[in-house]
């Protein structure tokens, strides 16, 4: 998923035979995502910090009522988006998170598919890059002008080619590079940060291709860059918060259809 897309995915998961939440109406999803999301709230729940030793995969299996190799799966996903760390004749653990939004800092546990998690987490980028897009339109360089425009582009291209990696790889250059031309590195760290939290939420029960906010995405990206490219910190400042009020209720209308259907 992009700032832009959101489309979920369907595909069946053989390893783990659940069809979805029991007792649900709602949409298909795989019983790993629905265990990565237990696992998630089990370490909330136990307090546990970074480095901590989590359960083993066999008791996780017998807590969450499924099979270990469902419990592997999830924990696959979990080890990639950084929040399990597997190490091997020794166990699971929380895994070290050294972001500046990281577990140890942030004030809670990030839960991916916990709307009103989300709800914050946009809420805190909302304030993030209306300010970096305010400094931008004031300190944008010629590079950096050219840097966000290449940027848009890409998101465009990729739009109107079907090409999901491109628009992803656009979109995320795209937020870093206003980010960096405001000229100030903690708007670039807490930028990158916060899209890499976000990223959580598309990888646990939102699969995202090109689609959903897309057209959209593209032609905010457009109003933004002309903005800063105009030298106007204030409509600079505004299309940036239109375009994560636009993304967040893309997010927020999907997470609520693939959680109640």
């Amino acid at each position: 998923m992009t700032d832009g897309a959101v489309v979920p995915g369907v595909e069946a998961d053989a390893s783990a035979g659940q069809p979805g939440t029991a007792g649900s109406t709602g949409p298909y999803r795989p019983g790993y995502e629905l265990v990565a999301e237990q696992i998630l709230q089990l370490i909330a729940e136990l307090e546990l910090r970074p480095g901590d030793r989590m359960p083993t995969e066999n008791e996780l299996a017998t807590r969450m009522g499924t099979s270990r190799t469902v419990v592997r799966e999830a924990v696959k996903i979990l080890s990639a988006i950084g929040r399990v760390r597997a190490q091997k004749g020794r166990g699971l653990y929380v895994a070290d998170d050294e972001g500046m939004l990281g577990s140890a800092r942030w004030g809670g546990f990030f839960l991916p598919t916990n709307l009103d998690h989300v709800y914050m987490l946009f809420e805190f980028r909302r304030v993030q890059e209306t300010a970096a897009s305010r400094l931008a339109a004031i300190h944008a360089t010629p590079a950096e002008l050219r840097a966000i425009g290449a940027a848009a582009e890409a998101c465009r291209e990729g739009h109107l080619t079907g090409e999901a990696a491109l628009f992803d790889r656009g979109d995320e250059d795209f937020h870093l590079a206003v980010a960096a031309a405001s000229h100030n590195q903690f708007f670039v760290a807490a930028v990158r940060e916060a899209r890499r939290l976000q990223r959580q939420s598309s990888t646990i029960g939102l699969r995202g291709t090109i689609g959903g906010h897309a057209a959209e995405a593209v032609e905010e990206h457009l109003a933004i860059y002309q903005a800063i490219r105009d030298g106007d910190p204030e409509a600079a400042a505004q299309a940036a918060a239109v375009h994560l009020d636009n993304t967040l209720q893309d997010y927020r209308s999907e997470i609520q259809r693939r959680l109640f259907g």
